[in-house]
């Protein structure tokens, strides 16, 4: 007498293919999940890569033209602010693509962005916040700073609203009534460019961590940066002479 039990393997089959499947998008799930955090890392670290481009070409290019080629201070100023404005311009056209801009849209976006390059520009170099500087003096001689540490400290006090300028331009009678002895060498001095070449920046009362990374970012940025412990803690700021 013959059985008619069967055993159907191709359900058998399905469910344990099933099952892999699952398997699978539950790994997949959880390596997504993993891995989002260093997605966003990345993204973040992209982001504030773009931001500083333009920064590090305005400033870093303006000194290397300055100290480099000893193209003047205007004419430094001027390129590296026009390849600044030519990058931010860059960036605002990338965008208008990506997002499906018309042709003359792109264009104004493009204007826009290069002309707001400019216009800090301008900002920087005739303007500095009362909160920014140590005293009204100050902030009446800010104008005899070169253009090239006025914009580099105007960038400071973007990432850093606690930047304090306490000093920039001095005379003789500035270090006798300091108990020093006048440094003619100091930069501090008008130079031959008709500017200050220094200033101080505040480091009492502040974090120590800051300060570390304010006087490495002048440095990389082609400045010479100095702790010193004088008559007072600060970090001094100078602009090397062309040549």
């Amino acid at each position: 007498m013959g059985s008619d039990l069967r055993i159907d393997y191709g359900e058998l089959t399905g469910l344990v293919d099933e099952g892999a499947k699952q398997n699978r998008e539950r790994k997949e799930r959880r390596s997504r999940l993993r891995s989002a955090p260093v997605r966003l890392a990345r993204r973040l670290a992209l982001l504030a890569f773009l931001a500083v481009v333009p920064f590090a070409l305005l400033i870093r290019g303006g000194v290397f033209f300055y100290q480099e080629w000893g193209i003047g201070t205007w004419p430094s100023l001027m390129l590296s602010a026009v390849a600044s404005a030519g990058v931010l311009g860059l960036y605002a056209w990338l965008v208008s693509v990506r997002f499906g801009a018309a042709k003359r849209t792109r264009t104004l976006f493009t204007r826009a962005a290069g002309a707001v390059g400019i216009a800090y520009v301008a900002y920087a170099l005739v303007f500095v916040a009362s909160e920014n500087v140590k005293s009204d003096d100050i902030a009446a001689e800010y104008s005899s700073i070169h253009p090239l540490l006025r914009v580099a400290s105007s960038a400071l006090t973007l990432v850093d609203r606690g930047a304090v300028i306490t000093d920039a331009g001095r005379t003789t009678e500035d270090y006798w009534l300091m108990g020093l002895p006048p440094n003619e060498a100091s930069l501090h001095f008008e130079q031959a460019s008709g500017y200050v070449h220094a200033l101080d920046l505040r480091t009492v009362g502040r974090p120590e961590w800051r300060n570390r990374l304010v006087e490495l970012g002048f440095w990389a940025l082609g400045f010479h940066s100095l702790r010193h412990v004088g008559t007072a803690d600060h970090l001094h700021i100078s602009l090397r002479l062309p040549g």
